[in-house]
Order: structure tokens, then sequence, then C-alpha cells
């Protein structure tokens, strides 16, 4: 833990799944959660800052997690893309970005963090989704649990 760190002093956003080694969350609050409802990340449980502090069967275990929300993601929702992030430049403790994109999005096919390309999705984002969002949080829990 790491006093002053985002990551450490809270969730990072509505906790989907948690082990002892990470968490994952749904962005909920602010525009990325507006614009990109099927925001994810995996939250490293203890403060690291890169993924090469971590133990071989950690990075391991990290990836098979990226990979199997990933994957619920693909098969729930068949977005146009999945973007997988790690930056770590604002907060420096050890996360994954797993972020289902579509090419109706206002920034496709721009990174998340970039300009808009359009405007926002009348009615929401959320609601052009093939699943409701609380379906894909249970099936991203319950593949993390296999």
């Amino acid at each position: 833990m790491s006093v002053g760190c985002a990551l450490c002093d809270g969730d990072g956003g509505l906790v989907i799944a948690c082990t002892p080694q990470f968490r994952v969350v749904r962005v909920v609050d602010g525009d990325e959660a507006r614009r990109f409802p099927a925001f994810y990340r995996l939250i490293w449980n203890t403060h690291v800052a890169e993924f090469s502090d971590l133990t071989v069967a950690d990075r391991h275990a990290c990836m098979d997690a990226v990979a199997d929300i990933e994957r619920t993601l693909r098969a729930l929702l068949a977005p146009t893309k999945v973007n997988l992030a790690t930056l770590g430049n604002v907060v420096p403790h050890l996360h994954w970005h797993v972020i289902a994109r579509f090419d109706w999005d206002s920034h496709f096919p721009a990174p998340v963090w970039a300009a808009p390309q359009r405007d926002e999705v009348a009615g929401g984002a959320a609601a052009r989704l093939a699943q409701p969002l609380g379906a894909v949080d249970s099936a991203i829990a319950q593949a993390l649990s296999r």
C-alpha cells in the first residue's frame, strides 16, 4: 500500500471480482464510463509500478485474467476491437485497461483518451450494448473464478 495512491486508497471503480492478487472493476464515474460503458480495469492489489515487478507466476496470472476479461467482452458484446493498455503515467500502480470499443463510439478509431471523432451516441452508449452491463459483470466474475 502506498499513501496517496488512488488505487491503494480506493477501489478504482465498481468491484466486479476480487482475488488475493488483483481486483477487476468497471469504470463507473466520469466521461470514460459514459462514453465507454464496457471499460474495465484489472488492478494489482499490492502497490507495484511495473509489470516486471511481478513474479513469473504473478505475471502469468495477470495476463491470463486480462485474456479472460477480453474473451468475455468479445463473446457477449461483439465489439469492433478490444483495447488493452497499461500506462501508469498518472497513477503509477500496476493496472490494465480492458475496453470494449465499437465503430459507433465517440472516439473510434482513436484511443479513448484522444479527442472525440463524432458526437456521442443518442440515448447513451450503454443502450447500444448487446448485453446489459450487469450480465457482463457477472460473466467476467465467473470467468475469473475458474
